[in-house]
This record gives structure tokens, sequence and C-alpha cells, in this order.
């Protein structure tokens, strides 16, 4: 695949792959890399590095928003071959692990299949290794609860509801939120575009998904990098205010 990469700000860049984004936050010839895309997505994970001047080795932390196949793909990859640090929320690091797995399954894929778009991006899924299960061998904590010692600085902030450990990751300088799968602009499962929940059968626990949206609309930011679909510009709390509208 040829990687979609889009500069949104100084040392930042968001990427689009089959279907989920990753970002890196670049600082000289580091990088931080948040999530890492479908397995399938290696060739082009790769290849944006290299599209920002950076390269797997020079990759000081690879950061997990949740430990979804879409987002995990190349964590454990990087992680062996390159000695890369993998860093979650404390309760996601046993997901990485797989020590169990909360998402969406083909029960649920199945229950769904009369929504609009489920199928194709079913067929999608297993095209670019979605069911696929890459579990990290090491994957650690986040060492400190304030911005991290990395590249862009991110800062964790918990939104559990997708999955238990669900982190967003707030740039305070650059006014940026990092919003995994917490809140989206888009999927390939929805015909609604801007801000919004995914479907509410990709959630662990809706309930507390809907809940997280207050602690992301409480960050000061007006660029939204989300894990599925485009940058959303514009004040991060009415972003979240409108997924919680549509959610209602």
């Amino acid at each position: 695949m040829t990687a979609d990469v889009q500069q949104v700000a100084d040392g930042t860049y968001l990427v689009h792959g089959h279907d989920t984004n990753w970002v890196i936050l670049k600082d000289g010839d580091a990088v931080t890399l948040v999530d890492t895309g479908y397995p399938g997505d290696r060739p082009g994970l790769l290849e944006s590095l290299t599209a920002v001047g950076s390269s797997p080795e020079a990759v000081a932390a690879v950061l997990i928003t949740h430990a979804h196949n879409d987002h995990l793909g190349s964590a454990e990859y990087l992680r062996a071959a390159h000695g890369t640090p993998v860093l979650l929320h404390p309760a996601e690091v046993p997901h990485a692990r797989r020590e169990f797995l909360q998402q969406a399954t083909i029960g649920d894929v199945v229950r769904n299949a009369w929504r609009p778009g489920v199928l194709p991006w079913a067929v999608h899924v297993i095209r670019v290794g979605g069911i696929e299960q890459h579990p990290v061998t090491a994957p650690e904590p986040f060492p400190n609860d304030g911005p991290l010692d990395l590249p862009g600085r991110p800062v964790p902030v918990h939104t559990p509801g997708h999955t238990d450990g669900h982190c967003v990751f707030h740039l305070p300088g650059s006014g940026i939120v990092i919003s995994g799968d917490a809140l989206v602009s888009g999927h390939a499962t929805s015909r609604v575009k801007g801000p919004q929940l995914l479907p509410g059968f990709f959630h662990h626990e809706r309930a507390r998904a809907l809940d997280s949206l207050e602690l992301i609309g409480a960050l000061d930011g007006d660029l939204l990098l989300p894990g599925h679909g485009p940058v959303h510009r514009g004040p991060v709390r009415a972003a979240a205010e409108q997924a919680r509208e549509r959610a209602a």
C-alpha cells in the first residue's frame, strides 16, 4: 500500500491505513508511534516512517490506545525486531498479551450483518489480517501519570468503555487529542460523517464509552486525530458533545 501521510501540525502526522489510522509524533530523528494499524498495514506503517524522515529503529516507543487487532497489528513486530517499548494503560496490558479479548465477536458481526456496510467491512477485515492474533509478549504500563518523556510529550488520559484500558493522548501544547476509538470521525460501518461513537456492538461497555466522552470534552484542544476517519478541526468539546447527541 501507499501510506497516506498527512502532516496536521509541526512534528505531528496522521496516517490513514486500511480503514484505520495511526499517528507519528516527531522530534528530530526520533518518533513516538501511536497505534500501528492492522497486521496487513505493516508495509504502509514502515513506509510512513520513511515518509516523515524516520525509521523503525528511531521509534522511541509505541503507544497503544487499545489492544484491538486494527491498532495492535505491528506492535509486537517492532518490539521483537527493534526492542521498541510498547506502552499501554495498566488495565490494557493483559489485553495486549491476549489474556482476554474485549472485541466484537463473529457472533456480534452476524447479528449486525443487516447494518449497511457491516458485511463489506467484515470481508475487508479478513483480507488485512484483522482476525489474526498478534499478542504483545512484553507490553508495559505507562511509567507515570503525567506527560510521557517521549517525542510529542503526550499525556495519557484513561477513557474506558470501548475497552477497559482505552486511553486517548492529549498534546496540551499543540491542542491535539489523539482519540483512538473513543471518539471517531467516520467508519466503514457508519453512514454518518463527523464526530461520533462507533456502533454499539464494537464497545465492551457502551455506557462507559458514553461517559468517557465527558473526559474527552474536558481536554483543551481544537484538533482531533481519531482512530477511524479524517482529522477533525474544531473544539474538542463540541466534537464530544456532537458524538453524545448522535448516540442518544
